[in-house]
């Protein structure tokens, strides 16, 4: 009978999950594991560690495996990925608790206060809880240093049209299950370096936050993976949840400010070819040019994350669709001009209306068809 019960206690789904991303952290995990399953087990709360690692090489898994015949762990192992961000993705995607946490694994977020964080959940009215550096109560090591506090401090300030949190950088955070199942099974969850955080609060659609003080401290082991390029980064995630909240007019202007650039390119080829060429000729060079400027400036900034298919048969696409945009534009014009009367005195608000519409048509053309995503991405998702 007691190992009946045994198997169903086991078998017996989590209140929580915790995941800790993990790359080159073993000198850390022994220290961590303990010190979180005893806050656990002190708070009464049923749960499971993940240990989500991007094959270390650094006797990760034979840690864990040891950690495992005492503590509630389990090991992730991803051999072919690695990111910060999509660690902590795997490891939402595989655990089985009501409630998931993430934190760090280097001892920088304390573990103790994941009860807290748990609680705080509890709360009807919040959907989302930070274990944050900047609220009351909550603060950093003093020799964290002025530049660190700094960047830190910018890297929030950036973040305030997403959110009015206080410290959204943090990567010491709670959410229910259901709404990041929601958010993984409707929207893109694509974020770029470290801040999953952030990425999971706008596309979780979670408004109601609650911060909870914590004692930021510096990593007990090992090198930071803060970089600039991780900097860089921050800011194109910034760039992708903005093009999420605002949906397509981030791509509609800058698809304009290329067409806008590919004007300018269509008159100094022009002017360059009539002094070699007969005007029809230098005219459709010039329209060629221009058209191949755009169509390298659309697929390396405007739609950069659909460079997968063919580079030859999205040009071709390219040309095809900005062609019959050119008719679109051509009928709108002179319809207008033909259909109604106020055109007619003022043909270059006809001609206006017809470039908006030709560039409508050639920008769903381009996101729908051109540079589509492929399956690729959409099984992915």
């Amino acid at each position: 009978m007691s190992a009946v019960l045994e198997e169903r206690r086991v078998a017996a789904p989590p209140a929580v999950s915790v995941i800790i991303p993990a790359y080159r952290e073993a000198e850390n995990l022994p220290v961590i594991i303990p010190r979180l399953s005893e806050a656990l087990g002190e708070a009464h709360l049923a749960a499971e560690i993940i240990v989500v690692d991007d094959y270390s090489g650094d006797g990760t898994r034979e840690i864990c495996g040891d950690l495992s015949q005492q503590y509630p762990l389990r090991l992730e192992t991803r051999e072919s990925e690695r990111g910060l961000s999509s660690a902590v993705l795997h490891g939402l995607r595989r655990a089985r608790g009501d409630v998931l946490i993430v934190m760090d694994a280097d001892l920088s977020h304390p573990p103790e206060k994941v009860p807290e964080l748990v609680e705080a959940l509890d709360e009807a009215d919040v959907d989302f809880v930070i274990g944050s550096r900047y609220v009351h109560g909550g603060g950093t090591d003093e020799d964290w240093g002025l530049l660190r506090w700094l960047n830190s401090k910018v890297a929030t300030l950036m973040a305030r049209p997403f959110t009015k949190a206080a410290d959204p950088m943090a990567g010491f955070f709670a959410l229910r299950r259901t709404s990041f199942r929601h958010a993984d099974e409707t929207a893109e969850l694509n974020p770029i370096g470290y801040k999953i955080g952030l990425e999971l609060m706008v596309k979780c659609n979670c408004r109601r936050v609650r911060e909870v003080p914590i004692q930021f401290s510096n990593r007990l082991h090992g090198k930071s993976k803060l970089s600039l390029r991780e900097q860089l980064n921050y800011v194109r995630h910034l760039g992708r949840l903005a093009e999420y909240k605002l949906r397509h007019l981030p791509k509609l202007l800058k698809f304009a400010v290329v067409g806008a650039s590919g004007s300018v390119v269509d008159l100094l080829a022009f002017a360059a070819s009539l002094a070699l060429l007969p005007v029809p000729v230098a005219r459709a060079l010039a329209i060629w040019v221009a058209m191949t400027w755009n169509f390298y400036w659309n697929r390396r900034w405007t739609f950069f994350e659909s460079r997968e298919h063919g580079i030859l048969w999205q040009y071709a696409m390219f040309c095809g669709a900005c062609l019959i945009g050119a008719v679109v534009s051509w009928g709108v014009s002179v319809g207008l001009w033909h259909l109604i009367p106020f055109f007619n005195e003022y043909p270059i608000v006809a001609a206006i209306i017809g470039i908006i519409a030709g560039t409508l048509f050639n920008f769903v053309a381009s996101s729908r068809l051109v540079f589509r995503k492929s399956s690729s991405e959409a099984a992915g998702r």
